[in-house]
């Protein structure tokens, strides 16, 4: 096979042929005959045909040598593709949009998955080594960027959340909602929304911020709502009811919250709207119901129990696990006073001029600390100390040990008791989306912002985060792997950044058994290959700098 080049001039113009022939032999002769016309191909198109053919038995060494080709190990791919193709299954990446603001509140979203407790800072520096420009198709961004994120996704929260609850929710709305509150500390006192109150971090004389997340019967976040750090549960109550009746246009409404969130006041905004609710009650309300005979302590056994008074349903169990523990834990903490009894005892007995008022004070605020009070006292016999039990006062105390009473206004037409207990039940969820938010994975602290609409975007994309975060736990449930564990080993897979003369393209290998599993069980498919924009993105701040001043 050979290229037949032919010129020809006619009316004062070349005409060039060329054809790809090859040479036979019929009946002793020699022959040709044309394979193909590659007259309009390039002259260099037709060098390289000819080339190719009269190197045709060693051909490889001629593709390789002409070309250089450079390899080198890539950014971090496996990790970023995958949470990226999950939000995008989720409807988050349609609901925040296309702009620069919408694509970079989306990596900060990701990057708290990656890698939590990031600063706008550090999330900025991990982009340098998972590839984000290239599977976000991100321009140049530094810290500055994702400040002006934060305000940008703050001012459109509302869109969004709306845009996600009507993406997972096409057709039918959800009816039930669960609700609650908690809180954050926060390191300094500069927060526009910081302030001293009920601290659930048990962190003395730290500011804090407060958080409602609202989420579906499933617990799927709906909406992430933050306030001033001073904030009563209670009082974050109403504008949940708002929303969901203005904004997500919900119909038929059953709002589930604890004891301490559905009071009277909240019960009295859930009416106006003629919704429905389920709490629970507390001790005292159900003292005050047994004096009242509504209910009965016989009514109290491990079978659900339901009564009706003044058109409220309660509905009464008594849990003996639960009753066991507190009965445990009283025992423990009572052993622990006697124990301090008796170590005082020892010491004045060593010590004849020790103060006994002294020793029976470090009693006295023991037992105050564990809040056995009420049927625990020191007495004292010359110098000796003695605990004395009230053993009426302790049996009104333990009577109500694993009770509970749940408070509804459903119909019995809508849910039956077993149901409204299972809903009260479930708001294990949204402890859960909290357990996940602020400790086990997302870690919403640090904060790492000041300002009032910098804070509420940082906390909505944490609620982003865990979105994906729960979509990845279901999906994972049958592999032996946490959530954390299943991204930190994607975030191995590694691309390959391949050279070949101007262009530059990153090859992404096959991952190992592990995380091959863990992708099929997502069922996304990792491309082999994704563009590379050769876009470097760095800091303004640099670490040098700061080492320096120190």
């Amino acid at each position: 096979m050979y290229v037949d080049e032919s010129k020809s001039h006619q009316h004062g113009k070349t005409y060039t042929r060329a054809l790809i022939r090859e040479s036979y032999r019929k009946d002793g002769k020699v022959k040709h005959r044309t394979i193909a016309n590659i007259s309009k191909c390039s002259p260099e198109e037709i060098e390289a045909i000819k080339l190719a053919l009269k190197h045709k038995e060693n051909i490889a060494k001629f593709i390789v040598e002409p070309v250089e080709i450079h390899v080198k190990q890539g950014l971090s791919v496996g990790a970023i593709f995958v949470l990226y193709k999950v939000a995008q299954e989720m409807g988050i990446v349609k609901a925040l949009g296309n702009t620069k603001e919408a694509r970079l509140s989306l990596w900060m979203a990701l990057a708290r998955l990656i890698y939590p407790g990031l600063s706008r800072l550090g999330t900025v520096r991990l982009a340098q080594r998972h590839a984000a420009v290239d599977v976000l198709c991100l321009d140049k961004f530094n810290e500055d960027d994702l400040y002006k994120a934060l305000d940008w996704i703050d001012a459109n929260q509302q869109k969004i959340e709306k845009r996600m609850f009507q993406n997972r929710n096409p057709s039918k709305k959800p009816e039930l909602f669960l609700y609650d509150v908690s809180s954050s500390y926060l390191e300094g006192t500069e927060n526009e929304l910081a302030d001293f109150g009920y601290n659930r971090d048990k962190k003395k004389g730290k500011m804090q911020i407060v958080f409602g997340l609202l989420t579906d019967e499933n617990g799927w976040p709906i909406s992430i709502e933050v306030f001033c750090g001073n904030t009563q549960d209670p009082a974050t109550f109403k504008s949940q009811i708002e929303k969901l009746a203005h904004r997500f246009g919900c119909e038929r409404i059953t709002m589930v919250g604890d004891r301490g969130m559905i009071k009277s006041g909240q019960i009295k905004d859930i009416s106006e709207h003629e919704f429905y609710y389920i709490t629970a009650i507390t001790k005292p309300q159900i003292n005050t119901l047994m004096k009242q005979g509504a209910i009965q302590m016989e009514l109290f056994n491990e079978q659900l129990c339901e009564i009706e008074y003044e058109k409220i349903r309660y509905i009464l169990k008594r849990n003996p696990v639960r009753a066991k523990e507190l009965e445990n834990t009283r025992k423990s903490k009572t052993k622990k006073i006697e124990e301090l009894v008796k170590d005082r005892n020892q010491y004045l007995d060593e010590h004849p001029k020790a103060d006994v008022t002294v020793a029976v004070s470090t009693v006295n605020s023991l037992i105050a600390k564990l809040k056995l009070s009420d049927f625990l006292s020191v007495q004292v016999a010359e110098r000796t100390l003695s605990l004395e039990c009230d053993v009426t006062t302790l049996e009104e105390a333990t009577r109500l040990d694993g009770c509970y009473v749940i408070k509804s206004n459903v119909p019995k037409n809508i849910a039956e008791k077993e149901t409204i207990h299972q809903r009260y039940k479930d708001l294990a969820f949204v402890e859960d989306a909290f357990r996940d938010m602020k400790t086990n994975h997302l870690e919403i602290r640090p904060v790492n912002v000041r300002k009032a609409p910098r804070t509420r975007g940082h906390v909505f994309i944490v609620m982003l985060s865990y979105f994906i975060s729960k979509h990845l736990r279901e999906k994972w449930a049958d592999i032996d792997i946490t959530v954390e564990e299943g991204i930190q080993e994607l975030s191995t897979i590694c691309s390959t950044e391949t050279c070949v003369g101007t262009v530059t393209y990153n090859r992404i290998p096959e991952p190992r058994k592990l995380g091959s599993q863990l992708i099929k069980a997502l069922d996304i498919t990792l491309p082999h290959a994704i563009p590379c924009q050769g876009i470097k993105v760095a800091t303004r701040k640099k670490l040098n700098v700061k080492r320096k001043k120190c």
